[in-house]
């Protein structure tokens, strides 16, 4: 058998959520979404996506009956993959540094 490394991006981003009511209702709205894919596991959840996924808290607020916002989403996440912005009203995964390159301060110029 032999081992390699592949170079390119997978285009892939996501996250780990914890299995409780919350985290629930959360992935069921992020699974309505084009793109993300929901790997369930007894204690945890995982929300893939492809290029970008993105946990709009007005929506997610709608969907639970109570206020959502980074706290809460902090408290329900645990890993993830991929550049991730927290924002006021949302929180943001890119698989790609470079489309996150406005949030993140990634420079996209070549420097001598």
């Amino acid at each position: 058998m032999q081992f390699g490394s592949q170079a390119g991006s997978s285009n892939m981003c996501g996250v780990t959520l914890m299995n409780t009511p919350i985290g629930r209702v959360v992935a069921e709205v992020m699974a309505g979404k084009e793109g993300i894919e929901l790997v369930e596991y007894p204690s945890m959840i995982r929300v893939d996506g492809t290029k970008l996924v993105e946990f709009d808290y007005d929506e997610l607020t709608e969907a639970l009956g109570e206020p959502f916002d980074g706290s809460i989403f902090e408290e329900i996440s645990s890993t993830h993959y991929g550049r991730m912005v927290h924002l006021d009203d949302r929180t943001i995964l890119f698989a790609n540094p470079e489309d996150a390159a406005e949030y993140i301060g990634f420079d996209l110029l070549a420097r001598d």
